[in-house]
């Protein structure tokens, strides 16, 4: 994404659009966004199919299919419309291959490393794609001018590299679990992202006399009819045998808060990219001397200390991660992304370099401190045989929310420009010789194609004006009008304004997303037992007794425990130490299940029992810190339920704890 935007100026000379001209509008934006829109469709499905037939076998998919569509987009020979639009399509035909990489890879580390090395595996994994980010900013930069055809070649043996090397060096490690495909469910969750995702992106477009399209019957009819049909598609997946994602994964508290965090953080950050080009390309650098065909690589070059900052700060906070739970170090992360979005705000449009170079490295740092964590404290909270759709759906809601960002940002900076760029654009105009029909014509320019302007590094003025209205100016005129400073100056104010709104936005979600991962519970993560069943069944290789699996007597409460009359049962009160686990017990269909509650120890001794209450919620006090099994077996169900077990760790602090049953595997009783 990142080489696109860089080189977009080129690729429109190079197939000849006129990216001012209304009617191009709708190429640009599907030439940005059509790639997010396609990842975010089909990453759910495709995460559901690799956890149904390997997702090392979807990821060479990806690779292959990624690097195909890569050649075709290198070839491009048409021109004009026919080019905008080939373009269009073999990019959303590559993000198919996109999404084949995105649901896989994540789920594909996770069975890879143990639960105390995922972190720094994912925090290694956020720098390679930061750092590809990065590279693809300045190779865009170098390579455009010389021929736009050669952005895409770069990733063709890169592709084919990774395709080979993918197909021979990686062997599936996760868990395979056949199923059929929940085709209704994938119809209407593909429908409902796709209308919803198309009614933002038209939304930013004009509409009749209106700046935007948000009040278009069409526009309207997408967001709310994309809206409902996603509605359809959550009955749909309560009600099938095999789901396409079970919702029931909502109810564990670090995969909930985790996915929230990770929408509000990238709701947050996705317009920013955006916002960065534009305030460099569009008015900061030609205001500094750069000529408009340069200033994509220096923005390029300019922006290295938001990837310095996450590169640095991404495999230090997995590492601290794994060791003490994501909540701290998310939390923070957020905290400091909403403060810099807040100093940014403060910085003039004509800042000074060094002050804006130290709040994008904090910028960095900070998303930096809050992306590997989540992403681990994610995916460490689901069962195995999930891990694809689970990592889908987190890419689902980070890929969605950047294309809302994107309209959200544009949409606020549309406002700010409208409200004054057309008087601004006009006075100046007048004041230096140009007609007044021509100054009104100009002035009426919708504002979103000043901004695309502005996005792609390009000065309009010479466009617009024509020679024989430069020619009617004179020579000085001319040149100071078609000049590095006259449009980046014009714009700059109304830029200003609408930069505002769009920077308080961004904190606000930051803020929020850090009081979301603040409720992410303890450190948690899931443990697949090797087998859990009644009595004589095995847990851990170890056989599970008798007693571990009774109902408790009901017994009067202990003095200073938790008040359900067993000690440390469910109940809210108060507890006697901070060594807690609590929980919810959920049944195969997300629903409350009264369960028995087993806490044993590393001896094989029972520690404490528990029984949960209606809503399913359960309390257990261990007597001392140290690594406990917590049994869940069901209670009054009819066989078809198996018991589950869970390796925790106990220290002074509450553990948060959700248990979500299985249905027993055929042939078991």
């Amino acid at each position: 994404m990142s080489i696109l935007l860089i080189a977009l100026p080129d690729i429109f000379r190079g197939i000849d659009i006129d990216p001012l001209a209304a009617s191009n509008i709708s190429y640009l934006l599907w030439l940005i966004m059509g790639y997010l829109v396609v990842t975010a469709v089909l990453v759910v499905s495709f995460g559901r199919i690799g956890d149904m037939y390997g997702r090392t076998r979807m990821y060479n998919l990806g690779f292959a299919v990624f690097t195909f569509f890569s050649i075709l987009l290198a070839v491009t020979w048409l021109q004009g419309d026919a080019g905008a639009l080939w373009l269009i399509i073999m990019r959303v035909l590559q993000g198919i291959g996109g999404a084949l990489l995105l649901a896989n890879s994540t789920a594909i580390l996770t069975d890879a490393f143990p639960t105390h090395q995922r972190g720094l595996a994912l925090g290694i994994n956020s720098i390679a794609a930061i750092a590809g980010s990065f590279i693809g900013l300045v190779i865009g930069g170098v390579l455009a001018p010389i021929s736009w055809h050669l952005v895409f070649v770069v990733s063709v043996p890169i592709g084919v590299f990774g395709t080979v090397w993918a197909y021979f060096k990686l062997k599936e490690a996760g868990e395979r679990h056949a199923a059929r495909i929940d085709w209704w469910g994938n119809i209407t969750f593909a429908v409902g992202l796709v209308a919803v995702l198309m009614g933002i992106t038209y939304g930013i477009q004009p509409y009749g006399g209106h700046v935007m399209g948000w009040t278009s019957p069409m526009v309207l009819g997408l967001l709310i009819g994309g809206i409902v049909v996603l509605g359809i598609f959550a009955v749909i997946e309560t009600k099938v045998a095999e789901p396409m994602f079970h919702l029931s994964l909502f109810r564990i508290r670090a995969f909930t808060a985790g996915n929230i965090a990770s929408l509000l953080a990238a709701l947050g950050r996705g317009g920013l990219q955006f916002i960065l080009i534009i305030w460099l390309q569009g008015i900061w650098l030609p205001q500094h001397g750069y000529d408009y065909e340069s200033t994509p690589l220096w923005a390029g070059i300019y922006m290295v200390p938001l990837t310095i900052g996450f590169l640095v700060a991404g495999p230090i906070s997995g590492v601290l991660s794994d060791r003490h739970g994501a909540r701290a170090y998310a939390t923070i992360g957020m905290v400091g992304a909403a403060v810099s979005f807040l100093l940014l705000k403060f910085l003039p449009v004509d800042f000074a370099y060094w002050g804006f170079a130290i709040i994008l490295a904090v910028n960095g740092l900070s998303m930096g401190l809050f992306s590997s964590p989540n992403r681990a404290a994610i995916m460490n909270s689901v069962p195995p045989r999930q891990r694809g759709a689970a990592a889908g759906m987190t890419s689902t809601f980070q890929n969605a929310a950047t294309v809302l960002s994107i309209g959200i940002f544009f949409s606020m900076l549309i406002l700010g420009l409208s409200s004054s760029l057309p008087q601004a654009l006009r006075g100046g105009l007048l004041a230096h010789g140009v007609p007044a029909d021509a100054a009104q014509r100009i002035s009426e320019l919708p504002p979103v194609s000043t901004l695309f302007a502005s996005l792609l590094g390009y000065n309009p003025m010479q466009t617009l004006l024509g020679p024989q209205i430069l020619a009617q100016v004179g020579p000085a005129q001319a040149q100071y009008l078609t000049g590095r400073s006259f449009f980046p100056s014009l714009i700059s104010g109304p830029f200003g304004d609408g930069l505002t709104f769009a920077l308080v936005f961004a904190a606000a979600c930051c803020v929020v997303a850090a009081f979301a991962s603040l409720l992410r519970g303890g450190k948690y993560a899931y443990q697949e037992p090797a087998a859990v069943g009644a009595t004589g069944d095995v847990v851990d290789g170890a056989p599970v007794a008798q007693a571990a699996v009774t109902a408790p007597e009901r017994t009067p409460a202990a003095v200073g425990a938790s008040s359900d009359g067993y000690g440390n049962g469910a109940g809210n009160g108060t507890a006697v130490s901070g060594r807690v686990l609590q929980g919810r017990v959920l049944g195969p269909d997300a629903t409350p299940t009264p369960a028995v509650l087993t806490l044993v120890d590393r001896a094989g001794r029972q520690a404490g029992r528990a029984l949960s209450d209606d809503d399913g919620h359960f309390r257990l006090e261990p007597p001392t810190p140290g690594d406990f099994l917590v049994i869940a077996t069901p209670q009054g169900s009819d066989g078809s339920v198996a018991p589950r077990a869970t390796q925790v760790s106990v220290s002074t602090v509450p553990v948060d704890l959700d248990l979500v049953l299985d249905r027993r595997a055929a042939g078991r009783s």
